[in-house]
């Protein structure tokens, strides 16, 4: 009886293993630096973040519209700027309406309290004060007041950042040449293109199938004299760029609030069963169609994103999880011992396959 003995893996195999180790080594300390740094990394994700959409904006407006190309980048600074200035007003406006009715919140919960407890035979109906006093909101108020100025100090970061970036964004082809002789800078910029083209595909959809939910929600909210309808439009909106879960999330809150809003219970039912079925009708029907296969990422993918990005850098990681990851593939794509990621991430194991070579042949990167 003859045994066969195994041969020792040449050392091309070798090679090939301690490659996808030193990867899955790089990867992991890359996340703790991004970890240990977020306090730095967030506002200069948050202004690249902007200055795509500003780039993607600008094209749309010198091919759609008569705007010469000189015209288009001030007109969409413009117009991001002022989508900003309107989202801090609405937030406001109608957050200190919220604040002057508390004591009118405070009494329809606790008629809602006690109608069921009455309903399920509960002797005694703990009021809202009780349970407030039991939860002890005072313990929170500072970690709140600091989340919010970080948040503050965050936005003065990134408009910062995205106005250097915006002025010295001409000089970025210049820089790759020479870090890139030869034809290496053909490659990186061919990078940089697929980079952009995936974020902003992914903002594209994003926004017109947040439309889409908002506008239909204000066609339910609005004969139901459900109050705040623009504030809980544009959340409803904001909330469809976290992947996966935002839209089904802010749904949810219009119905929550109009417990307290409304005089009867029954609304608020059919109005989160209504605005359930038109997220459920979006998100399964008209966002799958208008994707495609633009961005080519396995579903289950983009819930660990979400809650690995969402981990580093809060909320805005959330917002930011699945452009991170394009970023993350199109990268990691490009060495020889990380191309194993991208094919996992990807939904069919092949990314960008499908892909048109014109889609990275760019002007600039980032314009």
């Amino acid at each position: 009886m003859s045994t066969e003995t195994e041969s020792p893996p040449s050392g091309r195999d070798r090679l090939a293993m301690i490659s996808i180790g030193i990867g899955i080594l790089t990867v992991i300390a890359a996340g703790f630096a991004c970890y240990a740094l977020r306090k730095i990394i967030t506002p200069l994700l948050l202004s690249v973040f902007l200055l795509l959409v500003i780039g993607g904006l600008e094209r749309a407006l010198t091919q759609w519209t008569p705007l010469p190309r000189r015209a288009a980048l001030p007109a969409a600074i413009v117009a991001v700027v002022a989508l900003f200035g309107f989202s801090i007003w609405l937030i406001a406006e109608n957050a200190a309406g919220i604040v002057e009715q508390s004591s009118v919140y405070a009494a329809r919960l606790d008629e809602i309290i006690h109608m069921v407890s009455d309903r399920f035979g509960l002797q005694t109906a703990p009021t809202i004060d009780q349970l407030l006093h039991k939860l002890n909101p005072g313990r929170f108020a500072s970690v709140v007041a600091r989340e919010a100025t970080h948040i503050l100090d965050g936005a003065v970061f990134v408009l910062i950042y995205l106005a250097f970036m915006l002025a010295s964004r001409e000089g970025f082809r210049g820089k790759v040449e020479r870090l890139f002789p030869k034809h290496g800078h053909v490659e990186a910029i061919e990078v940089a293109g697929r980079i952009q083209h995936g974020v902003q595909s992914y903002v594209w959809v994003q926004t017109v199938v947040g439309l889409i939910i908002a506008g239909a929600s204000v066609l339910v909210m609005w004969p139901m004299g459900i109050p705040h309808l623009m504030f809980w439009a544009f959340l409803i909106f904001m909330a469809n760029y976290i992947p996966a879960i935002g839209a089904a999330i802010g749904v949810v809150l219009p119905p929550v609030f109009a417990l307290v809003d409304l005089n009867d219970i029954w609304r608020p039912i059919l109005l989160f069963v209504l605005l359930e079925v038109i997220h459920f009708a979006v998100s399964h029907v008209v966002q799958p169609r208008m994707q495609g296969r633009s961005l080519n990422i396995d579903p289950i993918v983009v819930l660990i994103s979400l809650a690995f990005w969402g981990a580093i850098f809060g909320i805005a990681g959330a917002f930011l999880s699945t452009p991170l990851t394009v970023v993350v593939m199109v990268v990691c794509n490009e060495f020889r011992a990380t191309r194993w990621v991208p094919v996992l991430l990807s939904a069919d194991g092949k990314p960008y396959a499908n892909e048109s070579k014109d889609v990275h042949a760019v002007e600039a990167p980032v314009g």
